[in-house]
């Protein structure tokens, strides 16, 4: 199907996306990674062929120039149904090609021939097809790579089955500090290696299989995702706990599915730690990870939580989301 312009209405317009953000929209799961979703991410490079060929972001596709210059998008991508679409070069910084060309010192890599401010020349067009946003990447590919090198790739194709395949990392709530996934995740050595994870909040009845003899790297809170299931008596010391090794390295947090207890747990550290009300965290969190979701009797705790660190409470927990 080739992509549609829509006249009559009005373009979505472009928007800026930090490396942190892009990272937690390439690490969404369901059951499968979200990237074997057709309609989820389209992600494209606007860089060169030599660029692109010695290596990209992962699913990243590069968008070709007619002989005029201006870019074309694929026939086979229908942008009008995408939920995301994000574009990067380089390293364009600014949604002003002019002010991102005075920025530049030198304007033109002579040996790769990169232009600055190609990112939003292509978003520019992408934009008149797209039904949200279009995204482009603060930085591009070189400081989305000095943070997460692992992302990268010299891969093109992908079949829809290695999508599904696709393991995605925890993500992440405080930059290169604090990640929240699930089980799966929190035994994985590549993972921990990749994003140097020295100690866990496990939010599980299952034991730590990776530090299972250094209680100094754990804090375990062992409750099922139960209602009734009491998780607020561990929430002052859990918090301390991540204080004092973030201070060090990153801590993951985890449960069983990633869903709940974890959430839920770092809901509590946003509340104490990042001093943000409930609804704050909550809406700050959800948009780390789009399907967090603590039961009720967790959510009743948080409230107390909120109330008990701030003296009020601010959060009406029984409007409609919590």
């Amino acid at each position: 199907m080739t992509a549609k312009s829509f006249p009559s209405r009005k373009m979505p317009g472009v928007d800026l996306c930090e490396p942190v953000q892009l990272y937690n929209i390439l690490n969404q799961s369901t059951k499968l990674s979200r990237l074997a979703e057709r309609n989820y991410l389209c992600l494209f490079d606007a860089r060169t062929k030599r660029e692109y060929d010695e290596s990209h972001l992962i699913t990243a596709v590069r968008i070709k120039q007619d002989a005029s210059g201006s870019y074309v998008v694929p026939p086979s991508v229908d942008l009008a149904f995408i939920r995301h679409c994000v574009v990067y070069d380089g390293s364009t910084n600014l949604l002003d090609v002019t002010s991102e060309m005075d920025a530049t010192v030198q304007e033109v890599d002579e040996e790769k021939n990169t232009k600055p401010g190609s990112a939003l020349r292509c978003a520019r067009v992408l934009q008149r097809y797209t039904r949200f946003p279009v995204l482009i990447l603060r930085g591009g590919y070189e400081r989305f790579t000095a943070s997460y090198h692992f992302l990268r790739t010299q891969k093109i194709f992908w079949m829809p089955r290695e999508l599904e395949d696709f393991l995605p990392y925890p993500v992440e709530i405080v930059p290169g500090q604090l990640y929240m996934g699930n089980y799966i995740q929190a035994c994985h050595q590549q993972i921990h290696k990749d994003l140097k994870i020295q100690a866990h909040v496990n939010v599980s009845e299952e034991v730590d299989t990776f530090f299972p003899n250094d209680g100094d790297k754990v804090f375990h809170i062992p409750v099922p995702d139960s209602p009734e299931a009491e998780m607020s008596a561990f929430f002052s010391e859990m918090c301390h706990f991540i204080d004092s090794h973030m201070r060090q390295s990153p801590v993951l947090v985890f449960s069983t599915l990633g869903i709940s207890r974890c959430s839920t747990a770092v809901l509590a550290y946003l509340i104490h730690s990042c001093r943000l009300y409930l609804k704050n965290a909550w809406s700050y969190l959800q948009k780390c990870k789009s399907n967090i979701r603590p039961n009720r009797g967790f959510v009743r705790q948080l409230s107390e939580w909120e109330t008990r660190v701030y003296l009020a409470t601010v959060t009406n927990i029984s409007e409609p989301g919590y």
